[in-house]
């Protein structure tokens, strides 16, 4: 299929709305929505590539160029991954001002869709009662939306790790939903893993659902065992990135967190990303863990909790109870202090920002 960056799919609609022409849809977003007019409008210009801010979770934002055509070559891998033809009902509700949101635009565009736009807060799904085949949250969403998340078909859930709780409620949920992984400089996923309705997986999932790469998509990892990404389609460069993995297959890795969060405690090396995953089974709160300086151990393992209450006293020695009968828990993976603070102080896009937040604990 020719590449096109200067129109549209002739099955694309956008609020139920179609449109004969580019001035037709720019007319439309003018008085609809600033930030997507804004966007169509560099979209459609002649310029071959596009301008995204990052969201800083692991370091300072930064602008980036991406180019229009691998926008639309990764936008065709998610429609043949995930079997999303025209007329594909869509649904944004995240913001456009993050690759997130553009590539749902970009997606609705190229490959045909009826896509619809609410408002990109915590509760997408309040107001709409009608059902949609695809659409995209981040797991605070996931969350305010159960109730009504079978409205969806097909579901991607990024800009955050999906907590052990959340995806035990997700079992009971007919949407089939799955995890991404991916960045701005991948132009969003490379890698989805399902959450659930695991007995209708094709059989290049196990049981055990690890990450999948999506179509043109070579992995394998460096000398710190962090992932490598080679897709000539989305990127002229090997993207090298700070993620710690295992793979599984050519085609498949499991994700064991960020090398620059690995811990250093007394020559161990502690992945705090999987101590959250077995924490998060008795911690109802937003939590993390993370080294902290310590004399003799280089870092020591500490846990910061967030919480506003009262009665900090009793619920640390109720955690510490919890930790210690915490089976799955090695002897190292044991936080040695536990703090509260009242608010995370986060991204844009609502990523926790863990050595920020850490500066604001008092020891």
């Amino acid at each position: 299929m020719k590449l096109e960056n200067n129109n549209f799919h002739k099955d694309f609609k956008l609020n139920n709305n179609s449109f004969a022409n580019i001035n037709e849809l720019l007319k439309y977003t003018r008085n609809f929505s600033n930030e997507i007019h804004l966007f169509l409008e560099d979209w459609f210009s002649s310029k071959e590539f596009v301008i995204v801010q990052t969201s800083g979770s692991t370091g300072k934002p930064k602008f980036i160029q991406l180019q229009k055509t691998q926008m639309q070559h990764s936008a065709f891998a998610t429609g043949l991954f995930f079997d999303l033809k025209e007329n594909t009902t869509a649904l944004l509700c995240l913001p456009v001002a993050y690759i997130a949101g553009k590539m749902m635009l970009v997606r609705a565009i190229t490959l045909g869709w009826r896509l619809d736009v609410v408002l990109s807060n915590s509760e997408p799904l309040k107001n709409v009662f009608t059902n949609y085949d695809f659409s995209a949250m981040v797991p605070l969403q996931v969350e305010s939306s159960l109730s009504k998340l079978s409205l969806i078909k097909k579901l991607i859930v990024g800009g955050g790790v999906v907590s052990n709780q959340l995806q035990e409620k997700l079992q009971s949920v007919s949407t089939h939903v799955f995890a991404t992984y991916g960045m701005t400089e991948t132009i969003t996923h490379i890698a989805v893993k399902q959450l659930n309705n695991l007995q209708l997986l094709k059989e290049n999932f196990s049981k055990k659902s690890f990450y999948k790469t999506l179509p043109n998509t070579t992995i394998y990892r460096d000398e710190r065992n962090c992932l490598v990404i080679k897709n000539d389609k989305i990127s002229n460069e090997v993207i090298f990135t700070n993620d710690v993995v295992r793979l599984i297959s050519d085609t498949q890795f499991e994700w064991l967190g960020r090398f620059d969060n690995v811990i250093n405690s007394g020559g161990i090396k502690l992945h705090p990303e999987k101590i959250e995953e077995k924490l998060s089974k008795i911690i109802t709160q937003r939590f993390f863990v993370i080294g902290n300086s310590d004399e003799k151990l280089g870092q020591k393992l500490i846990l910061i909790v967030e919480y506003k209450g009262n009665g900090e006293l009793k619920l640390k020695k109720l955690l510490a109870t919890k930790i210690k009968n915490l089976q799955s828990l090695s002897k190292f993976q044991v936080p040695k202090e536990i703090y509260f603070i009242n608010h995370f102080i986060e991204t844009e896009t609502k990523k926790i920002q863990r050595n920020k937040t850490l500066d604001l604990v008092k020891f």
